[in-house]
Parts: C-alpha cells; structure tokens; sequence
C-alpha cells in the first residue's frame, strides 16, 4: 500500500489508522451482502481482485484508500444482474448501493466520486470507461480475476450457474443469449475473455496480463481438441 505504518511521525501512522479503518468498516459491510451470491462472483472474487488491487496499486500512484474501498464494493450489486439475467448492470447498480455507505465515512467529495466512476466503469462490457488511475487499477484487477487458472474455472462455474452445457460447436457464439443453456465456457472465452489481454490499462497489469492470457488459450485450444477428438 502507499499508506504504510512505519515508525516516523505520528501524523503518518494516523493517516494509516484511519484509512484502515474505513476500509475495515467498509469490509464489513460489503462481506454481509455476499452471503447468498453465486460462487463465480461471491465474496472470494472480491477478496482476490481487493489483493490484485493491492499488488498492481504499489507500481501505481494512486489514492489506495479509494482503490481498496472500490475494490470491496465493485461486485455489490452482482445479486441484481444475476436476478434479471444480465439485464440490470451490477456496475451501475452497485455505484448506487455504494453512495449510501461511504457517505458515513471520512472522505471528502473528490474521494467519493472517485471510488462511485471507479465501480460504474469496472465493467468489461461498459460504455463508461475507467478514467482515473484508481478506476484503471480497479478494472484491471477485475479484469485478471478472469483470466489465468483461476479464469477458466470461473468461466465453468458461471457456465453452471445459468445451466449451461459443457460445449456446442454448431452455434455461432456472438449470437448466443447471456444466461441461457448456450452460455458456456467456450463462448464467454471467445466473446470476452480471450480479448482481455488487450484491453489491460496498467502497466504491472499488461504483465500480469500476457502469463494468464497464454494460460487460458492454451487451455481453450486443448479443450476443443479433445472435444473433437483430437487428442
């Protein structure tokens, strides 16, 4: 984090306190929203994109205190795209349910309209675009969580939430509907995640980027040839 205890002045390790504090409380909150969430967005993809945040945040010069309550909140209102089967954007939703709760903590305004663009432009498929750094950490954060080992499994638990099959090579993917038994792993690489790489904001991101990049082709590329046959 740029906001580190250390054993200088008093005004510094405040400065930390109450920063952790708020994301602590922050935490809180948010963690009790995830008890009934299905597990391709549940409370431990947020902790992984809080940690991403953290790790891509130090090579950034970034406001850490919005970074990190961004990334607690950005998935808050994935319950409702999930209810409406994607017709209801969680990241527009979510920027509304966060509004209520930083308002109780110490931020100014700047702050608050920060962390409220980062959750509405965190989304892959989204006309608002990550203009801050602090929104380009948090997008590029999201971004990785779905991508790599942990993106293909994603991707199959997903494919199993909407009850979707294993695999259908006789459709054309761009066509299929989200949420439907058509929506399977193969279509959310070949429409999102395979496109994911290029669209990485940050730099230590791009290089976290190109390793599970070439992890999830290699995988899709294996699983259509054993699909077929092939090996």
């Amino acid at each position: 984090m740029s906001v580190k205890k250390t054993e200088t002045t008093g005004g510094e390790k405040d400065t930390f306190d109450a920063v952790m504090s708020s994301v602590g409380r922050v935490k809180a909150i948010a963690q009790k929203r995830f008890e009934s969430s299905k597990g391709s967005h549940d409370w431990e993809h947020t902790l992984r994109v809080y940690r991403l945040c953290e790790h891509i945040g130090k090579a950034e010069d970034v406001d850490m205190e919005v970074l990190l309550i961004s990334a607690l909140l950005h998935d808050i209102g994935r319950d409702h795209q999930d209810s409406s089967n994607g017709k209801l954007c969680h990241a527009k939703k979510g920027a509304e349910i966060a509004r209520h709760i930083i308002k109780a903590l110490p931020l100014n305004k700047k702050q608050e309209q920060n962390i409220l663009h980062a959750i509405r432009s965190h989304r892959f498929r989204s006309t608002c675009l990550p203009k801050t750094q602090e929104a380009k950490v948090l997008f590029d954060a999201d971004k990785l969580d779905a991508i790599g080992a942990v993106g293909v499994a994603r991707a199959y638990l997903f494919a199993g939430e909407v009850g979707a099959r294993l695999h259908n090579p006789d459709i054309d993917v761009e066509r299929v509907e989200p949420y439907s038994r058509e929506d399977t792993g193969f279509r959310e690489f070949k429409v999102k995640l395979s496109k994911i790489k290029d669209r990485i904001l940050t730099k230590e991101g791009k290089k976290l980027a190109k390793k599970r990049h070439a992890f999830i082709d290699a995988f899709f590329k294996r699983f259509k040839e054993e699909y077929e046959g092939v090996r």
